[in-house]
């Protein structure tokens, strides 16, 4: 539909790619002429075979589910972001049962933000502590939103989490020792537009030291559009370019850097199918 937007060396990726974090209820559709079943399809149309829609409220979370029921190929994920003040505080009970739901496969996205958060942030932590709970009571990963806030986070994980709990640290941006603690863990580190901008060294340096057995794609559309669509909206079919850059940054070819990361996938969100 809008192949004429995609650069001229545009690959399609032969085995399918997996965008793992997305919100598809902020996308811009103006594109689409409103209709997200079409910017679906163009991202299916590079072969993305699955999304990951995120809860980020509960104000919305009806809205997020229901995308999820619509679209086979889209899952969903149930929490209140750490930078969310306003939003209803969610109970312990209300995320499991939120979590029962057949088309959810994790917990979150929740975590701390010292980076952007401003004054006494015990409520982050309270938050995250409710989430962390949620995870084990479900089984069900936890995706994590960390920024400036890395003893504190791998502190809670561990400490609260109690070796039953596994995830992905989200639109990773933080520090080699942090990725390696976090592995320890049981969770992935995943990998978004970001690792294209001119400034990510430090985060190239971060996907090259790690093995590809622990990285995730993502786009956190509507956000952080890769290069070459930096400073427009970003969509579900621009993560062929994240992992295109890791292909590149690890020496991989982009069909080994899809399979593996599709791969790491389902075996860490099991509730998910292909």
């Amino acid at each position: 539909m809008l192949a004429d937007t995609l650069p001229p060396d545009s690959r399609l990726v032969e085995f399918p790619l997996v965008d793992s974090h997305c919100h598809l209820d902020k996308l811009d559709l103006a594109p689409y002429d409103g209709d997200l079943s079409a910017a679906l399809q163009a991202a299916f149309a590079r072969h993305i075979s699955h999304v990951v829609c995120i809860g980020i409220d509960l104000e919305n979370i009806t809205t997020v589910l229901n995308i999820a029921q619509q679209f086979p190929a889209v899952f969903a994920s149930v929490g209140v972001h750490p930078l969310y003040r306003e939003s209803r505080e969610p109970t312990l009970g209300e995320l499991v049962e939120l979590g029962a739901h057949p088309k959810v496969i994790a917990i979150g996205e929740t975590g701390l933000d010292y980076f952007y958060g401003d004054g006494d942030l015990q409520w982050q932590r309270d938050r995250f502590l409710i989430h962390i709970d949620a995870a084990r009571q479900t089984g069900l990963p936890l995706i994590i939103h960390s920024r400036g806030a890395k003893e504190d986070t791998l502190a809670f994980l561990r400490e609260r989490g109690a070796g039953e709990v596994r995830g992905v640290m989200h639109c990773f941006t933080e520090d080699l020792d942090m990725a390696k603690r976090a592995i320890d863990l049981g969770f992935l580190i995943s990998i978004s537009g970001i690792v294209t901008f001119r400034n990510a060294d430090e985060l190239r340096a971060v996907v090259k030291a790690l093995p590809l057995d622990r990285l995730l794609v993502e786009t956190d559309a509507p956000w952080l559009a890769p290069i070459p669509y930096r400073g427009k909206s970003n969509e579900p079919r621009y993560v062929v370019e994240v992992a295109q850059k890791v292909a590149e940054i690890k020496g991989e070819t982009l069909e080994a850097v899809a399979r593996q990361t599709t791969d790491n996938f389902f075996n860490l969100f099991s509730r998910a199918t292909r």
